[in-house]
């Protein structure tokens, strides 16, 4: 019996544990809709949600995807997640994967497609839906050719040849974005190459057409797996909606227009109680993401206590003025890039320019904006009467004497004071400062007025 008693507990300890390592072994899927226009909050989704999935040790990701595209730098960005990640990557093109959606779709490692679904269309546009011009289509061309290639090849014997065989070719790739390229069979010169389902699955494009993102998972073998979707909170769209280039180009414009502004006008006001604000929301969405460094931030303060400095102590404009303002957009750009402290290896130059074109831009825009308000709104309107608009001259009476004393010129009156030259008159009954025009005037000596200039008499003794 007491040996009963003692083995009990470790036989419980065992199936304790052997039911925790079974729950740690359970297959896990993982799920990311990409369902509307890609940007800065798809980006922070996309890349929360790997996060997510590797903590979870995920068997695969799944990429729900229905889209008409959005803006390239985050579709690369989501692309480059995708190529680097360890974990099979799947996507299910629930309609539409357009644009940047098939560089994205193109990415994963296997692409899946429902009846009536498209992929391709990948011209680069401006907002208008107007082509760009040829350097941007080079970029594209290159971006998505390179994601095609990264799936690699097979060398195939045919008969006394070798050909090359692409898993995903990357002229068919690139021909979603060139129109001139020219593909036997597949396209001609003139168009954009968007493939439908079958046509996707005919050419290496698709690996199976299936109604709904359960039959993928079960196809890909992961029929028992526990499939965790993505939640973003709250914190996700908003720091989305901070992170956009968009809004950073306006909160930049807000910075550099509420100092303006608030230069213009005497104290401390409203115009720098915004630009505050704009810089808070500026840094601080960069500063949690782990983009904004304090010296970055201290960079930018320092820049705008020099241009502080030139405007109301040093005077003209100099070095000081200048190094504060390069400072300020050193400070802005930084921010906008992931480099380690003062290590810039692992920063694309092309995202350090779109950082300096974002400041720059926001920069010129805000001034102009803020010149342009001033003279609209300040120099006319409502909002001319928060400040004075005339000017205090002597033809409209503003006048720093009493003008009842040119009326004395020729008048009058005795010295109450000795004028040495200067003292005090009375003249008809009315004290007055004077100042003797012909020397010494003793007390009580009779004296006329001549002349008066700011607020004071001139006078000569009289017999």
């Amino acid at each position: 019996m007491k040996r009963i008693l003692v083995l009990l507990p470790a036989l419980l300890c065992i199936i304790m544990c052997g039911y925790a390592q079974a729950d740690s072994l359970k297959n896990t899927v993982y799920v990311i809709d990409i369902k509307q226009e890609i940007n800065s909050t798809s980006w922070i989704h996309v890349d929360e949600g790997f996060r997510e999935a590797k903590s979870l040790n995920a068997k695969a990701v799944y990429i729900h995807m229905n889209t008409y595209g959005g803006m390239v730098i985050y579709a690369d960005s989501i692309r480059t997640k995708i190529l680097n990640s360890k974990i099979p990557v799947y996507v299910f093109i629930d309609n539409n994967a357009a644009s940047a959606g098939a560089l994205i779709s193109v990415a994963c490692d296997s692409i899946y497609m429902r009846p009536g679904a498209n992929i391709g269309a990948a011209t680069v546009v401006n907002q208008t839906g107007e082509k760009l011009p040829d350097k941007y289509q080079s970029y594209m061309r290159a971006t998505i050719r390179s994601t095609a290639e990264a799936h690699g090849k097979d060398t195939v014997i045919v008969g006394n040849d070798t050909v090359i065989k692409w898993f995903r070719d990357p002229r068919i790739a690139e021909a979603m974005v060139d129109e001139s390229i020219y593909i036997p069979g597949i396209i001609d010169t003139g168009k954009v190459l968007t493939f439908t389902a079958q046509e996707a699955l005919d050419h290496g494009y698709c690996e199976g057409i299936f109604e709904n993102l359960g039959q993928v998972i079960q196809e890909t073998g992961n029929k028992s797996a526990e499939v965790v979707k993505f939640t973003p909170s709250f914190y996700d769209g908003l720091k989305g909606i901070l992170t956009s280039p968009v809004l950073h180009g306006i909160l930049v414009m807000l910075i550099i227009g509420g100092i303006y502004f608030e230069l213009q006008s005497p104290g401390i006001g409203f115009p720098l109680a915004i630009a505050v604000l704009a810089a808070i929301l500026y840094f601080a969405p960069l500063y949690i993401d782990g983009l904004a460094a304090n010296w970055e931030i201290l960079i930018f303060i320092i820049g705008l206590i020099l241009v502080a400095l030139e405007i109301f102590v040093i005077p003209g404009f100099g070095v000081a003025g200048i190094s504060g303002i390069l400072l300020v957009i050193l400070g802005l750009s930084l921010s906008l890039v992931g480099n380690r402290n003062f290590d810039f290896q692992g920063v694309d130059v092309s995202g350090m320019v779109r950082a300096l074109l974002v400041v720059v831009m926001g920069m010129f825009m805000g001034l102009l904006g803020s010149v342009w308000l001033t003279k609209k709104f300040w120099g006319r309107g409502r909002l001319a009467k928060l400040s004075l608009q005339s000017s205090e001259n002597a033809e409209l009476g503003f006048v720093s004497f009493d003008p009842e004393l040119k009326k004395l010129v020729g008048k009058t009156g005795v010295a109450t004071t000795v004028l040495r030259p200067s003292g005090r008159v009375i003249i008809n009954d009315e004290y007055y400062d004077a100042k003797s025009e012909d020397g010494f005037i003793e007390k009580g000596a009779a004296i006329r007025v001549i002349a008066q200039e700011s607020g004071q008499v001139y006078v000569v003794k009289t017999e």
